[in-house]
């Protein structure tokens, strides 16, 4: 087992070749055939600003999320985040925090896919998830439901947003059912970047019709590995809607907009190289090494 610094130290390294990469010159690989795809304008703004959230997420204090309101931090059993409300813009957003330590590590491990049991949330039998994804957030399961419906009591017209990047991801997508079955008249989106597969066939249908696919950013970095990484031969499936950008620079004009969860014209038509640069970087956003986000 990785010791805790040790893994640091890695983790380390990966961002600085992350934040490296982000001023390279785009690799060949990226050199993908032109496609007459893209989002609007808006919509991209959104993906870049959600993803400035999950970046925020890494940060040891993080006082006002992209200026903003911190409503309250969550770190129980290695599960971290934050939910935080924007007034202006009228939202609250929940944010879960990736990999970054030992208890991340050992989260990530659990693979097996096991029965779905989340407080509130009714499901079909075969709905099944990463176990070690659902006991992660089962730890801050009632403290983000409650403090979500405290919110909105107060604020009862506010959009919820749900975001992470990596296994702040796959947090997110659980805690976005969990919202939506607790919360049904929530105005909800769910946000994420690099997220690996979470779930089943059954599970991925359930993310779509609860949340609906319209309200579902799960934005994917060119050659980025780790969305792939857990084989969909293995039982697991990706919900959609995938935005995939498929080439550098990051804009709206790069982003493709696929069809439905396993699109084979999209990110699954790259073979995982698990974690790459292209995990560590999403929207110009490199992630957790920016703590001005927290000001």
């Amino acid at each position: 087992m990785v010791s805790a610094p040790l893994h640091s130290f890695i983790l380390y390294i990966l961002l600085v070749c992350g934040a490296l990469s982000a001023f390279a010159s785009p690799l060949p690989l990226l050199e993908l055939e032109s496609r007459a795809n893209g989002v609007d304008q808006s919509t991209y703004s959104d993906m870049e600003r959600y993803a400035k959230y999950s970046s925020a997420t890494y940060q040891l204090i993080c006082p006002k999320p992209l200026g903003n309101k911190l409503v309250t931090k969550f770190d129980v059993g290695g599960t971290t985040g934050f939910v935080a409300r924007d007034d202006g813009r009228k939202e609250i957003v929940v944010a879960f925090r990736g990999t970054a330590d030992l208890s991340d590590i050992i989260t990530d491990a659990g693979i097996s896919l096991k029965s779905m049991l989340l407080t509130g949330v009714t499901c079909p039998s075969q709905v099944a998830v990463h176990s070690g994804f659902q006991v992660g957030y089962k730890n801050v399961e009632s403290s983000v439901l409650n403090t979500v419906k405290s919110q909105l009591v107060t604020y009862p017209t506010y959009r919820v947003v749900v975001t992470g990047h990596s296994l702040g991801g796959a947090l997110a997508s659980l805690s976005a059912i969990s919202l939506k079955s607790g919360i049904p008249n929530a105005n909800l989106k769910l946000f994420t970047y690099g997220q690996p597969r979470a779930g089943n066939g059954a599970f991925a249908s359930l993310v779509e019709s609860l949340i609906g696919t319209p309200n579902i950013f799960r934005s994917v970095h060119t050659f980025d590995g780790v969305p792939t990484f857990f084989l969909d031969k293995l039982g697991y499936k990706h919900f959609a809607s995938e935005f995939w950008q498929f080439q550098e620079p990051a804009n709206a004009g790069n982003i493709k907009i696929c069809a439905g969860g396993e699109d084979p014209k999209c990110s699954d038509s790259i073979p995982s190289t698990f974690i790459n640069v292209a995990h560590l970087s999403y929207f110009g956003q490199v992630m957790a090494i920016n703590p001005f986000l927290c000001f």
